[in-house]
């Protein structure tokens, strides 16, 4: 097992990242306050792990009930987030009950935002078991749920009391979202970290065959950067914007197709190939660079082009993004592979002539 910090003062916490810690009673006890929490999970991860999970927190005494949801980004919603509500009146849960996020994304951010919000705010604990969840949505204290207008826009900033990355759970999830979640993966690279991309390039195949010591490398790689950017930039004022890399175009992908039709990381690999293409049109990348990002999402197996909603259609959605300021569009973009900006500086016809040129089709 190895253990990161999220230093946030007296709100710091420990990511453990390893296999097998769903049995390790010893590291979630320190994150529990009254011996009472609340599972929230799924309907697909409740089979795998909600009977484990239950038995490791009974047998350190604590008296654990559940709430499964449906699975799908489509229910990341107000409907979906009132029955955790719901279940929180009436098993009468305190302000000291600790909410336990058992799954994805979705799961983690509903959860987290649920917490935030009960009783103006209880302890959480997130227990990830996707690959996009272990390396990136578990960390950092983003919570919310989605708009019909917009991914991610109703939530808040809400740290965890502990992460809990157990490898192991990766042995189940399916390979197109393992292929998700290694958009997020190759993302820390691209941003900050040349030497992690070129580790990725090189063990990509490894990866995708889910050789468990690369897998626990690139989780503890990826919770590494994630951590210390939050530690410097909680409240995503400056440095932590960077981490939307590929994102404003990728949720207007999602917000555009329609919830759950493509993965996140799908439409955040999609968006990424479409920040190269704008970098390179304002000069600041070669086409070569180009090539390389858009070569490793494909070795990947994830989308290198967006499906085709129409420029007004993405610039649109676009505008609804959490990095506009003063009506200005502000994008994730390279100056380098390895440095990434963000960046008001392109034009909305620069902007739609690199979504045109990768869509599907084109």
């Amino acid at each position: 097992m190895q253990t990161l910090e999220v230093a946030l003062g007296d709100r710091s916490y420990p990511i453990h990242i390893g296999g097998g810690l769903l049995q390790r009673a010893d590291l979630i006890l320190p994150a529990i306050g009254r011996k009472k929490a609340v599972i929230v999970t799924n309907t697909t991860v409740a089979p795998l792990y909600l009977a484990r999970l239950t038995a490791t927190l009974e047998s350190a005494g604590v008296a654990a009930s559940a709430v499964i949801l449906p699975d799908g980004e489509e229910f990341k919603d107000w409907p979906t987030l009132n029955k955790i509500f719901d279940a929180l009146l009436e098993s009468r849960a305190e302000r000291s009950t600790t909410l336990v996020a058992l799954g994805g994304g979705v799961i983690g951010d509903m959860t987290g935002f649920a917490a935030a919000c009960y009783q103006r705010g209880m302890p959480f604990i997130q227990v990830p078991t996707t690959l996009l969840s272990l390396v990136d949505s578990s960390v950092g204290g983003k919570t919310a749920i989605n708009h019909p207008l917009g991914k991610n826009m109703i939530g808040a900033f809400y740290q965890p009391k502990l992460v809990l990355a157990d490898i192991n759970t990766l042995d189940t999830l399916p390979d197109r979202e393992l292929k998700a979640g290694l958009a997020e993966v190759i993302k820390y690279g691209l941003i900050r970290d040349v030497e992690f991309l070129t580790w990725i390039e090189a063990h990509l195949d490894g990866l995708l065959a889910r050789d468990k010591s690369l897998l626990a490398e690139a989780v503890y790689r990826s919770c590494a950067h994630k951590a210390e950017v939050v530690a410097r930039d909680e409240r995503e004022t400056g440095e932590r914007a960077l981490l939307n890399l590929g994102h404003t175009f990728g949720h207007a992908i999602e917000t555009g197709l329609g919830y759950g039709v493509w993965l996140h990381g799908e439409a955040v690999a999609a968006g990424t190939v479409m920040a190269a293409e704008l970098s390179a049109r304002l000069g600041w990348i070669a086409a070569a660079d180009v090539a390389r990002v858009e070569q490793l999402f494909r070795r990947a197996g994830l989308p290198v082009a967006g499906p085709d909603l129409g420029v007004a259609r993405y610039l649109e959605l676009m505008r609804h993004d959490k990095k506009v300021e003063a009506g200005k569009l502000r994008l994730v973009l390279f100056r380098a592979i390895g440095e990434a900006v963000v960046s008001d500086i392109a034009s909305d016809a620069e902007i739609a002539a690199a979504i045109t040129a990768r869509v599907s089709g084109s």
